[in-house]
């Protein structure tokens, strides 16, 4: 499994593994597709601001997520 953090800002985890962004879009991430959109707000926004914001509770992230080899880890 490949460990990512929650702290990961979302334009790291898609420029390192490109298979996470329609994860998170299917999850709720819906802007991360918009022109621009991981180019600005996605530097600033962890995946941890990400799920607060949208309300997705992070377990749901981290079953999607190990679900694809990914095991996300708190820190």
């Amino acid at each position: 499994m490949i460990e990512i953090s929650k702290e990961d800002t979302i334009y790291e985890l898609v420029t390192k593994h490109p298979e996470i962004k329609t994860v998170l879009y299917e999850l709720g991430f819906v802007d991360i597709v918009k022109p621009g959109m991981l180019q600005t707000a996605g530097r600033v926004m962890t995946l941890a601001k990400g799920s607060a914001m949208k309300k997705i509770p992070m377990n749901v992230i981290a079953e999607k997520m190990n679900a694809i080899g990914f095991d996300l880890k708190e820190a």
